[in-house]
C-alpha cells in the first residue's frame, strides 16, 4: 500500500472511531486526575494519562466496530459506517488498534506499578463490552462502565492506588453514560428485535427506558454532589454539579418516547457540556 493511500485513510480512521468524542470521557479523567491529589498534576503526569485515556478509548471503539461490522450492515441506522461501506478494512482498524494498546500499557508502565499491572485489564473489558448486547439487556449499562473505568484509572494513575472516592465519581459517569446509552439505542428497538440483540429498551419497552435513563441521570448528579461533600470540594464543584443536572433536564426537552429525532444534537452537545461543567467547577474549587 503505498503512503498515499494511506495517508488518505487516515482522516476517515478518525471519523470511523470518532475520535472528537473523546471530549466526553477526558474530562472525567481529568477530575479523577485533580481529585486524586486536590491539586493541578505535573505536565509529565498530565500527559502520560492523557495519552493513555485517548489510546484506550481508541482500542474500546476499534473493538466496537470491528465486532459489531456485520451487525451494522444490517441496520439502516448504521449501515453507512466505514467497514460496511468497505471505506476502510478491518485490517485498517486492527493495526491501529493493536498500537494503541500497546502504547496504552506502555503510558500505564510510565505512570506507576498498580497502573502497569490493571492496564490489560482494562483492556480486556473495553475490547469484549460489545459482545454483550448478544445476551444481555444490560449491555447499556456494561457501556456505562466502559467510561466509567477512566476516573478511577486516571487516580490509580497519579497515586498509584484507588480509595472509595473514585469508585464514587466511577459510579456517577456509569450512571450518566448508562443512561444515554438507553435513550440512544431505543433508536434500534425494531432492529434489535428483529436481530435477537439485547437493550433496556428492547427488554422493558422505549416508556420505561426513558424513566430509567431519568432515574440513572438523577442518581449521577446526587452520587456527584455526594463526592462533593465528602471531599469537602468548593462552591465552584456544586455550581457545575447545577449546571450538569440543568443540562440533563434539558436533554429531555430534546428527545422524549414519541419524538427521537434530535438525538444527535442531545448527545454531541448536552454530554460534552455535562462533563466540561464538572471539569470546570472541580478546577474551580481547587484553585481558592
Amino acid at each position: 500500500m503505498s503512503n498515499k493511500s494511506i495517508l488518505s485513510k487516515i482522516p476517515n480512521f478518525f471519523d470511523a472511531i470518532k475520535f472528537q468524542e473523546s471530549i466526553f470521557a477526558l474530562p472525567f479523567a481529568y477530575i479523577g486526575m485533580l481529585l486524586s491529589i486536590q491539586n493541578i498534576p505535573s505536565l509529565e503526569k498530565f500527559i502520560w494519562i492523557t495519552l493513555a485515556m485517548v489510546s484506550a478509548r481508541t482500542v474500546g471503539m476499534i473493538a466496537n466496530r470491528v465486532i459489531d461490522r456485520h451487525i451494522d450492515s444490517k441496520n439502516p441506522r448504521a449501515a453507512q459506517r466505514h467497514l460496511p461501506q468497505g471505506i476502510l478494512s478491518v485490517t485498517d482498524l486492527l493495526i491501529p488498534g493493536v498500537l494503541a494498546a500497546i502504547f496504552f500499557i506502555a503510558c500505564a508502565y510510565m505512570l506507576n506499578t498498580m497502573a502497569f499491572i490493571l492496564a490489560p485489564l482494562a483492556l480486556l473489558y473495553l475490547i469484549t463490552y460489545p459482545l454483550t448486547k448478544r445476551f444481555t439487556w444490560a449491555a447499556n449499562l456494561l457501556l456505562g462502565w466502559a467510561l466509567a473505568i477512566a476516573p478511577s484509572a486516571a487516580w490509580i494513575g497519579m497515586v498509584g492506588n484507588l480509595d472509595w472516592q473514585p469508585v464514587l465519581l466511577s459510579t456517577a459517569v456509569a450512571l450518566w453514560a448508562g443512561s444515554f446509552d438507553i435513550i440512544y439505542h431505543t433508536q434500534d428497538v425494531v432492529f434489535q428485535k428483529k436481530e435477537n440483540l439485547h437493550s433496556i429498551a428492547t427488554r422493558f419497552g422505549i416508556p420505561l427506558a426513558f424513566k430509567i435513563a431519568r432515574s440513572m441521570d438523577l442518581m449521577a448528579v446526587i452520587c456527584l454532589g455526594a463526592l462533593g461533600v465528602w471531599m469537602e470540594l468548593g462552591i465552584f464543584y456544586f455550581c457545575g454539579c447545577g449546571l450538569s443536572g440543568g443540562f440533563l433536564i434539558y436533554k429531555y426537552s430534546l428527545v422524549n418516547p414519541n419524538d427521537l429525532s434530535k438525538m444527535g444534537m442531545s448527545f454531541m452537545r448536552i454530554n460534552a457540556l455535562v462533563s466540561c461543567s464538572m471539569l470546570l467547577g472541580t478546577i474551580g474549587s481547587l484553585i481558592r
